[in-house]
């Protein structure tokens, strides 16, 4: 059974990474026809782009001051030329050149972003209902696809990490969810990743935070955490008793074989209560009185 397991993981891995091979494949394919869109504006649009770079000639040095843009060390600007995006992908970071007229360009953040995932009401595979939020660390990889795939790519990819977090949840049972933190942000974090291979995206990683349970639920199992423990308590107590009244069983043969153990003993219980101050008054008698008593 293990080794059925362990090749069926294996399998498992070789087609994620069968997945991930194919999607690079295609962004490669992709990218290329993307970045060289500008050289098919046809006619009219040369026509619009020499013009354009007339004007910026005549009114030197203003227009100067339109057409360089300065992106950040942490940003790429993605330039279209009427409407189609500009030849060699993404620019920066520093300076790079623009045309007043025919171009317009947008800033995409390459820095890690980190968002919560609002508490989800999750029903879990035996029925119960719990409330689990969490964090997803992600960057954009590939700025092209991530202005041209996609509308809005920081508000898609926390909708899919809300639903993928139910998805993932609604399979798993209370005490997997309770103990397989570590498993679950995994799947998550390779079904995400696989999901906005498309948009760009590179999901790093993926933290469950918290789990809250309803407050009859934690009642119910505060109620039965106090029953084991009373139960084990109980248990403690009976075999403490069992193991005092050996003992206490085996020091009676040991004075019954000799009747002045007990006289030893009984003077020693006396030194003891002396020990104290109090007001308590002994009267010792002797065993030997109380043995002829009991003879008769």
């Amino acid at each position: 059974m293990e080794d059925h397991g362990r090749e069926t993981a294996a399998m498992r891995e070789q087609e994620r990474r069968d997945r991930q091979m194919d999607r690079w494949c295609h962004t490669i394919d992709d990218t290329p026809a993307l970045e060289n869109s500008d050289s098919d504006i046809g006619l009219c649009g040369w026509i619009l782009v020499l013009f354009s770079i007339l004007l910026t000639l005549l009114t030197l040095p203003l227009s100067i001051w339109m057409c360089i843009k300065i992106v950040k060390e942490y940003e790429r600007a993605i330039i279209f030329r009427l409407g189609r995006i500009l030849r060699g992908g993404a620019k920066g970071p520093g300076l790079f050149f623009i045309l007043p007229c025919t171009d317009s360009f947008i800033n995409v953040d390459m820095r890690t972003i980190t968002f919560d995932i609002p508490p989800q009401e999750v029903l879990t595979k035996d029925s119960v209902t719990v409330s689990v939020d969490g964090v997803v660390y992600y960057r954009v990889q590939n700025a092209t696809l991530a202005v041209a795939n996609i509308t809005n790519a920081d508000a898609a990819t926390r909708l899919l990490a809300q639903t993928t977090l139910r998805n993932v949840l609604g399979t798993k049972n209370l005490a997997e969810i309770l103990s397989d933190r570590e498993e679950i942000a995994h799947s998550m974090q390779s079904t995400l990743d696989d999901a906005t291979d498309d948009w760009g995206i590179k999901v790093e990683r993926v933290e469950i935070k918290d789990v809250k349970l309803p407050q009859q639920l934690q009642r119910a199992m505060a109620a039965e955490a106090e029953a084991s423990r009373e139960a084990r308590a109980k248990v403690i107590a009976a075999e403490g008793e069992m193991n005092a009244s050996r003992a206490l069983k085996e020091a009676s043969l040991v004075i019954a074989e000799s009747p002045s153990a007990l006289q030893l003993r009984y003077l020693q219980t006396l030194n003891t209560i002396a020990a104290e101050k109090n007001s308590t008054i002994i009267f010792p008698l002797p065993i030997d009185m109380m043995q002829a008593f009991l003879k008769h």
